[in-house]
């Protein structure tokens, strides 16, 4: 999987750590402008001294997300000084993922030797290694399908060879392996929403989620057949109006020491393209709906990423595939179904689709599997970006233990969660004259009776529900993304593996 750029390591107490012919040395200063002693010594008399001089003309006072860009420097073999700014934080408060990606942009498709400390911080392992992800992740870009590719040099990355010149850390091979594996989980999750609808529809998806068997991942496929043997009609009943068929895909990774212990679970609404069905959306925005999978791309980037670590965890990804089109089999508003779990529901909106995909995916997960947790993810309402905006996820649980984890892993990769309630005065929304539930509560509470309908699908087990349509695609450019597709929750869910549930 190609990210446009290549990462080196080397240890700034080898012998051999230099800067490398051709290309942009960069150096990092705080505020105080100052070079670490190896940072001087490989920049070459007098670049401390260039430094100060140039900050002084250009105003820069090294201060974090802040550049300065010296060409052709004088007495410097380098091509271009590229000197990035860190400001004044403590270092075990910097998001490292954050700077990697900074940096990346300001090279663009160049090659450059970087030093990577500066006077009161030596970055350990992992920052090491969340600054290579960090750079990786900005330099991805989605277009395959332009036929004039952006000039050479752009702020948004490229095909540039970094070398970082680092301080010796034991283990740092490993955790590069790992970022990189990460970085490459994201990137396919991104890959996967950006994709046109024509392309990528339920059976291709899961053609592409089969590439993970050359990870060492397992896994089954369920075909519609197969899924009216196990009376997953809810999911079914969104299918019917589509030309293409339903998938479900079942990814498991066994890591763990002990491979029949109960993984942890994550499931993903894969909606490849949702036009409402009968209630059909209005024609503005529609073609965003492409993404409305990017649940479902979450999870396959996380088995991807796993995997590529060989993570020490037994670790089950489930994802339904289904595409919502109004042709004349399409179900209606008042139609009945039966849930796998028995369970029937009145369709009052055909546009609230993905509850009924997720609803027969968690029922056989849950006791299919019996796994110690689940998480599932989903662009499920309009209603949770009216709360939270493009800044958080809404989290919905049962269990605030996992909450509370989950909340803490967000902190730590910037992919933030912000709980939300559930309560019974929610599930007196969906109650319905003629069947179980509604499968919708109506306006108010949109977000909150959604979740409280999945709630009915995954009995005791501790469970998160994340609505993920404000954050899941067409997010705001941040350092480390640039692209419509965001990747959210691969670097989420990864850090409460990492944290909590690893051998």
């Amino acid at each position: 999987m190609a990210d446009g750029i290549s990462i080196e390591i080397e240890s700034l107490a080898a012998s051999g750590a230099s800067l490398k012919p051709g290309g942009d040395l960069v150096l990092f200063v705080g505020e105080d402008l100052a070079l670490s002693p190896r940072a001087a010594e490989i920049a070459g008399p007098g670049a401390a001294e260039l430094v100060a001089r140039a900050a002084g003309v250009e105003r820069f006072k090294g201060k974090a997300s802040s550049a300065m860009v010296l060409t052709a420097p004088a007495g410097l073999s380098a091509e271009r000084l590229v000197v990035i700014g860190t400001g004044s934080d403590e270092a075990a408060a910097r998001d490292w993922a954050s700077l990697g990606g900074y940096t990346a942009g300001k090279l663009g498709s160049r090659s450059a030797t970087l030093v990577l400390e500066w006077p009161g911080t030596a970055p350990g392992t992992d920052e090491v290694a969340a600054f290579s992800t960090g750079a990786r992740l900005r330099a991805y870009k989605f277009d395959r399908y332009k036929s004039k590719k952006s000039p050479d040099g752009e702020e948004t990355g490229g095909n540039g060879r970094l070398t970082l010149l680092v301080p010796e850390n034991a283990g740092l091979k490993k955790a590069m392996r790992g970022a990189e594996g990460l970085a490459e989980g994201v990137i396919l999750a991104r890959e996967l929403v950006n994709e046109p609808p024509n392309v990528l529809d339920p059976e291709e998806f899961a053609r592409r989620a089969s590439a993970l068997e050359k990870l060492g991942v397992e896994i089954e496929i369920l075909d519609e057949k197969d899924m009216k043997k196990l009376g997953m009609r809810a999911l079914l009943a969104v299918a019917q109006g589509s030309a293409k068929e339903a998938r479900v895909v079942i990814m498991r990774w066994n890591g763990g020491e002990d491979a029949s212990e109960a993984p942890v679970a994550f499931i993903g609404k894969g909606v490849t393209f949702d036009s409402g069905g009968v209630s059909i959306k209005g024609s503005g925005g529609m073609e965003d709906m492409k993404g409305d999978m990017a649940g479902a791309a979450c999870v396959v980037g996380l088995m991807h990423a796993l995997a590529s670590r060989k993570a020490k965890v037994n670790a089950l990804g489930a994802i339904g595939l289904v595409e919502n089109m109004p042709d004349g089999k399409a179900q209606r508003p008042g139609d009945i179904v039966t849930s796998m779990s028995g369970q029937t529901i009145e369709i009052i909106n055909t546009d609230a689709e993905g509850r009924l995909v997720l609803a027969d995916v968690l029922w056989h997960v849950q006791q299919t599997y019996k796994p110690r947790f689940m998480i599932d993810l989903a662009t499920l309402t309009g209603a949770i970006l009216v709360a939270l905006g493009q800044e958080f996820a809404g989290m919905f649980s049962n269990n605030d233990e996992l909450a509370q984890r989950l909340s803490a892993a967000g902190e730590a990769t910037g992919e933030k969660v912000w709980r939300m309630p559930l309560a019974p005065g929610f599930d007196k929304l969906i109650e319905s004259k003629f069947a179980d539930m509604k499968n919708t509560g109506g306006r108010h509470g949109g977000s909150a009776t959604a979740a409280q309908f999945l709630k009915r699908y995954v009995n005791d087990v501790p469970w998160i529900h994340l609505d993920i349509a404000g954050v899941g695609m067409g997010s705001p450019a941040t350092e480390t993304n640039r692209s419509w597709g965001s990747g959210w929750g691969v670097r989420l869910l990864d850090r409460l593996v990492r944290d909590h549930y690893e051998a």
